[in-house]
């Protein structure tokens, strides 16, 4: 997962866009990178790091221009060089920067077809090069020296024609104007909003409804799958349906663990989403353990807090938060290689003795996909006093890897590939164990006032809608994903920052 933003503003958006990506840094912590247009001319500032850090005063000084795009990134393929920091930039044709959400599934085919065919150069392993060169090509083939809004969607198309995936895409034309794309199966989300000032209106393209919202933008919509909008560099806003046959199927991942509790996803609050998870859940205890002794819920901050909550009001069990996080410490689901994550979970969290101390405990979390995290969190309950421990999980089992743009792990790192619910609760150490039920998650993300019919749950079942998706494929993501690759791809960055620097 990685955010993206772009602004078509009426005066300098350079700080616009870095407080959306400051909104945005949950969906990647990894590296950030700003480019600006002005004149003609183009503005770039990218590095590893966080938002904060990336970006000093001297950096937002030279990042002039009333229009750009933003990204904020983590690693899908172990890679964590400066190198790959986001946006790309091509000079062919026009001056084109992209930043990109998502992964491609063809991005094999599409680097060869690049090479061979459309005699482009791609410098680095990231998926989101290769689809801006793919972008470019297309663009380039209308031969317009000044490109229209046709010359664009159009290009749009042949970007949907050939590239399969997930992806949710912006990208600036220097000199024309900002493009926001989604994949035909709208697989990664994308929104755009308006704000009017004195000089005129204003538009944005954003991951999430949240920064539109935190930077006085108004939503008009999601993206639909398959759709681009076009900002034009003088404020007039386009939107094209460029897909043959578009079908929604959202990540179902965003509601569970990606995504703000006061985002807005394809109409559908995250927020209300995870409340109902939570009822769903106390559902499930109330049928499975009806004689259940839990004394109290505590959440796993900070995903789980919303379900954790709603769980505690429907079985009648006293809500209490047990562990105080340390908010400068990353997401360990994020963190390459167990031993990061190992060792920031005890930095991370700290647990509240007098919340422990004999009772018994159920501990709700979002989601279990190592189980390296849960596993030291119900140690640390132990050592805190409780009585007996209860595991729950808003998610239900993860035991497929992701192929759409999450850093889930190979199959044999998921705790659950394989394994049965009293396997992983033994594991673990929990006393007992209740995942959510897929359709129970379903009927929660979906089951609003607006209606998604289907979802890409493939992390749970193992079903990839773009249907290209075969042993072969994982058994190469594989290699890419699990940590020890990591550790050895990370050296090598490492190595090469240091050159470079």
């Amino acid at each position: 997962m990685c955010g993206i933003v772009g602004i078509v503003g009426k005066s300098n958006v350079n700080q616009a866009l870095y407080d959306a990506l400051t909104v945005l840094q949950h969906r990647g912590q990894d590296a950030a990178g700003i480019v600006t247009s002005h004149d003609g001319r183009l503005f770039l500032r990218k590095d590893n790091g966080l938002v904060r850090d990336v970006f000093h005063q001297r950096h937002m000084q030279r990042l002039v221009g009333h229009m750009g795009i933003g990204h904020v990134r983590y690693p899908t393929a172990g890679s964590s060089t400066s190198a790959e920091a986001q946006p790309f930039y091509v000079n062919s044709p026009y001056g084109i920067t992209l930043a990109h959400n998502g992964n491609l599934t063809n991005v094999e085919q599409l680097a060869k077809e690049i090479y061979e065919s459309d005699l482009r150069h791609v410098n680095t392993s990231s998926d989101s090069e290769v689809l801006l060169n793919v972008f470019a090509h297309e663009l380039a083939q209308r031969g317009k020296l000044q490109p229209t809004e046709e010359d664009v969607f159009a290009a749009v198309i042949d970007v949907h024609n050939r590239c399969v995936g997930g992806y949710a895409v912006v990208a600036m034309i220097t000199g024309y104007g900002i493009v926001g794309f989604r994949d035909p199966h709208g697989i990664r989300p994308i929104v755009f909003g308006q704000r009017h000032t004195d000089e005129g209106v204003e538009y944005m393209i954003a991951s999430e409804s949240v920064s539109l919202d935190v930077l006085g933008f108004t939503l008009i919509r999601d993206l639909a799958p398959g759709e681009a909008v076009y900002i034009t560099e003088d404020g007039k806003l386009h939107t094209r349906q460029c897909a043959v046959a578009p079908k929604l199927t959202p990540c179902i991942f965003e509601h569970v663990y990606l995504a703000r509790p006061d985002s807005i996803i394809d109409g559908v609050s995250v927020y209300k989403a995870r409340l109902r998870m939570g009822e769903k859940l106390a559902d499930k205890i109330l049928r499975e353990r009806p004689e259940h002794d839990i004394d109290v819920v505590i959440p796993i901050p900070d995903t789980s807090r919303t379900a954790a909550l709603e769980l505690a009001n429907h079985l009648g069990v006293k809500f209490r938060e047990g562990f105080v996080k340390n908010r400068y410490i990353g997401r360990t689901f994020i963190m390459p290689g167990q031993a990061a994550r190992k060792k920031s979970v005890r930095q991370k969290l700290n647990a509240i003795e007098l919340e422990f101390r004999g009772k018994n405990v159920m501990l709700v979390d979002d989601s279990i996909v190592r189980g390296t995290t849960c596993k030291q969190i119900i140690q640390m309950a132990r050592e805190a006093g409780a009585k007996n421990v209860y595991f729950c999980s808003a998610a239900p089992a993860v035991r497929y890897p992701n192929v759409y743009g999450i850093d889930m792990p190979s199959a044999h790192e998921l705790i659950a590939h394989n394994r049965s619910t009293q396997d992983v609760a033994d594991l673990i150490g929990a006393d007992w164990l209740i995942y959510q039920d897929l359709p129970d998650l379903i009927e929660a993300v979906g089951g609003g006032k607006i209606k998604i019919d289907q979802f890409d749950c493939a992390v749970f079942d193992g079903k990839y809608v773009t249907g290209d998706v075969d042993d072969a494929y994982l058994n190469k993501i594989e290699q890419a994903r699990n940590d020890s690759s990591k550790v050895k791809t990370q050296a090598v960055s490492a190595i090469i920052d240091l050159y470079n620097n």
